[in-house]
């Protein structure tokens, strides 16, 4: 149930610091600051169902995406214009990149390096791309590192 509240909807029930992220049409506002978590939990949960149902993900999704992307970049560069936090080292799973750094999926990764995704997660496990684990069967490659091995440069 919706009331008017001035320039901001209020919800029954709902707490007013995430009534303020609720807008009057029912779009929910992400802001900048928890973009980047946001995308990374769904690209891993994505591409758990893609890989599940073999499943596509719809145009208007990875606007989205795109969107977070973006906004969590732009954050990142405001916060901190001169640091370029490199990923995570691969394997354990145990770290988290910094927050300027930019994932895909090994299947993505492999479409750019036109190879399969085991052999994806091979050059992350040899040292030569970075990347991380996230849960049982989900790997994530740094953009930057995978562009500089497509360049002949590694990690």
């Amino acid at each position: 149930m919706r009331r008017s509240n001035g320039d901001r909807a209020a919800v029954a029930g709902v707490p007013p610091e995430v009534a303020g992220l609720l807008r009057p049409d029912g779009s929910v506002i992400v802001p900048a600051s928890v973009a980047g978590e946001v995308l990374r939990a769904l690209v891993r949960d994505l591409t758990a169902r893609v890989r599940a149902d073999g499943g596509e993900v719809s145009p208007g999704v990875r606007r989205l995406l795109w969107a977070l992307h973006d906004a969590a970049q732009r954050h990142d560069e405001a916060a901190s214009p001169s640091a370029v936090t490199p990923g995570a080292a691969c394997g354990s799973g145990s770290e988290s990149p910094g927050s300027g750094t930019v994932e895909v999926t090994t299947a993505e990764a492999a479409e750019r390096l036109e190879c399969s995704a085991s052999w994806v997660r091979q050059l992350v496990r040899r040292g030569l791309l970075t990347g991380r684990r996230v849960g049982a069967r989900v790997w994530l490659v740094d953009v930057a590192s995978l562009e500089n091995y497509r360049r002949g440069r590694t990690a």
